[in-house]
């Protein structure tokens, strides 16, 4: 216990210090060691010779030790300096790294470190901020999530707080209608918490790796799922071109019916203009592809990678009416992803073709 007290005591705080007073003593140890043994060994052989009086040995081992002296203490100094200074270069990105993780601890993101070097310490700053971007990304999306469900939230809770508040004050009279459009609210609301569950059931399941999977032909679950869509067309005067190629996969069924489902019924909410529905199931090389295709509103080249993201909506107004929660899409693409597959869409101005692959031989 002593010893390590005494050795506390005695190192430098700082690595750097450290490392230097440790090299400083190794190479002071091995200067003064070689220039010992050269003195000793010079001093033995001129001793040997016998060709000099002892007056002249005294004076050449003066000598000697005097050069060894002259040689080795600036030897020290500059072997101690020169590693100093690699030193210092080498190990500041790990004191960077040191005073980012302290700005992190108070809430804020650091800027990137520059790493000097492709070794190890350039492998572990590179993973570092890979690290701080990804947390970033992480916060950033987070705030936006949370403003997003305020605001989503906000809207049908004001309604009903406005409803109850004019019956309490008898401003309004219940009646059939009345409490039909409360209970839509209601509903919104909860559809939205159950889309929420689902998306961390996912992240769950991604987690966990519990998924369980079986030998199934996606082509009967496309058929099951456009069935369940057909009254829903024909009440909207839709019409659907089914083209579909059978096929097993290796799936999780109630997953991909889901993602099914929501392609189609996204196709359907957001219907616009004229022509019919075309879903098509076909086998391409190693892969399944099914697309669903259909004219809908505009999508802009700069949003259609954002359609997958989490609550968000190309036209939020028009999905206050469909009663659309920017929620569907991205759940398609977590379940998608967990099958090894990919997810897209293909725009062509007014028409537009999501599709999702999934590998044959998984």
């Amino acid at each position: 216990m002593l010893m390590k007290k005494w050795r506390k005591s005695l190192l430098p705080n700082e690595f750097l210090w450290r490392l230097t007073f440790v090299n400083i003593v190794v190479i002071s140890s091995f200067i003064i060691l070689s220039s010992w043994a050269i003195y000793h060994t010079a001093c033995f052989l001129a001793d040997g010779m016998s060709v000099m009086s002892p007056q002249k040995q005294n004076q050449f081992n003066i000598t000697l030790f005097q050069y060894l002296w002259l040689l080795s203490v600036p030897t020290i100094f500059i072997g101690s300096f020169i590693h100093f200074y690699i030193t210092k270069k080498m190990t500041q990105p790990l004191k960077d790294m040191i005073d980012s993780t302290k700005e992190m601890k108070e809430g804020q993101f650091p800027k990137r470190i520059e790493a000097n070097s492709a070794g190890e310490i350039g492998q572990l700053i590179g993973h570092f901020n890979d690290l701080v971007q990804q947390l970033k990304d992480n916060e950033e999306h987070r705030k936006k999530l949370i403003s997003d469900l305020s605001h989503e939230f906000r809207t049908p809770l004001t309604n009903i707080n406005g409803y109850l508040k004019a019956l309490e004050n008898g401003v309004l009279e219940g009646d059939k209608e009345l409490y039909r459009s409360l209970y839509l609210e209601s509903k919104r609301l909860t559809s939205m918490l159950e889309q929420l569950d689902q998306l961390k059931e996912w992240d769950h399941i991604s987690k966990q790796s519990f998924m369980q999977k079986e030998k199934t032909d996606i082509g009967v679950l496309i058929e099951q799922s456009v069935d369940m869509f057909q009254l829903l067309m024909a009440e909207k005067d839709m019409k659907a071109s089914v083209q579909i190629e059978p096929q097993l996969v290796h799936v999780y069924v109630g997953g991909i019916t889901q993602v099914i489902s929501n392609l189609i019924d996204n196709a359907i909410r957001y219907y616009e203009g004229e022509g019919p529905i075309r879903i098509k199931g076909e086998v391409l090389n190693t892969e399944y592809r099914l697309s669903v295709s259909g004219p809908g509103l505009h999508i802009p080249d700069n949003e259609r990678d954002k359609i997958f993201e989490r609550m968000y909506r190309v036209d939020p107004s028009r999905s206050q009416e469909t009663g659309g929660r920017g929620l569907g899409l991205a759940i398609s693409k977590e379940i998608i992803g967990h099958h090894h597959g990919n997810i897209g869409l293909e725009s062509n101005e007014y028409y537009h073709s999501f599709w999702f692959t999934l590998p044959i031989s998984d």
